[in-house]
């Protein structure tokens, strides 16, 4: 019932959404005057190295600043994928800010880790990899799904609505996302690379990356080529840039609203993703009220408004 509630509410979302010579813009800037909470989890990593937020953020963004390769890199796969690069620089900031160091020794161990192990690792759950539970009847209806970013939408939708937290056919499942519990390597974080991209999402966009930027497609069944691909620079920028591309696309459609002129909206999606979903959610509370109701930026999206002005002066 509540992948049926998702899947309506998407789509009429979808049907009675702005024409698209009534689009709203969001305007720029922040919502809030101060900056939302941030995260527990968060502040006990960074304090755990020693570290605060400001030096944090500091760090990556001097390592913008010196690295005019990747500055470069980052305008070219911004201009591929028809967004204004400081989209790309906004998601790098808020990741190696408030999730990991642009230094950090962690880190470095998880890409060696990765590496190491090749191709004896997989995506699965309690010894059943991902490729065969997804075999399960309660996934039929996504089986005529063809693109990449659907097909994994309606997988995701499935495991909301008829796994997580629940016992199937005997076997219990955590109350935790289809990410966390099937895409997380080495039981300790599960984002990689220089955009922290989670491996079920480079599944999801691995159609238009293909497309775009014309690299091989992702499966399921080759975890060791989803982690080179999220973990190598060059191709970690494409999926970077079309998590956003998707994430303005899915706002456009279904709620009727051009949020890439406000970059703290385009780095909380990266962060929180199910962007779908949030502009579905979005799109109803606005007809519900009558009136106009703007995204709001979390914690992570605000401190990228907060720091526009210098972020947008990186060379």
């Amino acid at each position: 019932m509540r992948r049926f509630l998702t899947s309506l509410l998407i789509a009429a979302a979808v049907l009675t959404s702005v024409p698209a010579f009534a689009m709203q813009v969001v305007p720029p800037g922040n919502r809030h005057a101060e900056q939302p909470d941030i995260p527990g989890a968060s502040v006990r990593r960074t304090k755990g190295t020693k570290s605060t937020f400001d030096r944090k953020y500091d760090k990556v963004h001097d390592l913008l600043a010196s690295d005019h390769e990747l500055m470069a890199k980052i305008r070219k796969v911004s201009a591929a994928y028809g967004i204004d690069p400081i989209h790309v620089i906004g998601a790098i900031v808020g990741e190696h800010t408030y999730n990991v160091d642009a230094y950090d020794r962690l880190q470095s161990y998880y890409v060696k880790a990765a590496s190491y192990a090749g191709e004896s690792f997989r995506f699965a759950y309690s010894g059943e990899d991902v490729d065969d539970f997804i075999k399960r009847p309660q996934f039929a209806e996504c089986n005529g799904k063809s693109d990449s970013y659907t097909l994994w939408s309606c997988r995701e939708d499935v495991w909301e609505s008829d796994f997580r937290g629940k016992t199937v056919d005997g076997k219990s499942y955590p109350n935790n996302r289809f990410s966390a519990v099937f895409f997380q390597p080495f039981y300790a974080g599960q984002t990689f690379g220089l955009g922290q991209i989670n491996p079920l999402t480079a599944l999801m966009l691995t159609d238009l990356v293909s497309k775009v930027s014309g690299y091989e497609k992702l499966n399921e069944k080759d975890a060791g080529s989803v982690y080179k691909a999220i973990m190598q620079p060059d191709i970690s920028l494409a999926f970077v840039a079309a998590s956003i591309r998707r994430s303005i696309d899915d706002y456009k459609q279904i709620a009727g609203m051009d949020i890439s002129k406000n970059p703290g909206l385009t780095a909380t999606l990266y962060n929180v993703g199910n962007s779908r979903q949030r502009a579905a959610a979005l799109a109803a509370k606005n007809r519900a009220s009558g009136e106009t109701v703007w995204p709001e930026e979390n914690y992570y999206g605000w401190l990228v408004n907060d720091k526009l002005d210098e972020l947008e002066r990186l060379p």
